[in-house]
């Protein structure tokens, strides 16, 4: 696990999960939110945001945070991607979070809301194309994840115990 991308729903964790994954293996985590939302939360146009994601994609090691929706231009990280995250969570548990965090445009609510019925779907067929190498896990819940992390750190601890 070299080179991760992570995707969800909106409030699904992404960024909470890729810091652990980060501490975990030393991967280094690059939000991707930080670097697509500009000033008044303007979307950078595609163009601009897939040469953007390729220069960050360059590097031989790293964890990307991020699911843009309709704004992504997803398959310039897949290409690079050796392991993909996809957080499945519900849509209630999403929407608190986000409630939470912080207050969301009209658009931001409409992809949530429709994240697995129209987003899920395309992000599955985007996964089996440009990144139909890398190594898919679908969490359905934090308890997944938290798994998940688990395994990960076992099996770090179990290959440092073998150097």
């Amino acid at each position: 696990m070299e080179r991760v991308v992570i995707l969800g729903r909106g409030g699904s964790g992404k960024s909470t999960l890729a810091a652990m994954l980060g501490t975990v293996t030393g991967l280094p985590v690059i939000e991707l939110d930080k670097h697509f939302w500009g000033p008044g939360l303007e979307a950078t146009p595609p163009e601009e945001w897939a040469t953007v994601q390729g220069e960050l994609a360059r590097a031989d090691r790293w964890i990307m945070d991020g699911d843009l929706g309709p704004y992504d231009v997803l398959d310039i990280r897949l290409r690079r991607a050796d392991t993909v995250i996809l957080l499945d969570y519900s849509f209630w548990p999403c929407a608190w979070r986000a409630v939470r965090r912080s207050r969301e445009r009209l658009d931001f609510w409409l992809w949530l809301w429709s994240w697995r019925r129209r987003s899920l779907p395309l992000l599955l067929k985007a996964v089996a194309g440009p990144a139909g190498d890398a190594t898919l896990h679908v969490l359905p819940n934090p308890r997944a994840a938290a798994a998940f992390i688990a395994v990960v750190k076992a099996r770090q601890e179990a290959e440092a115990g073998t150097s």
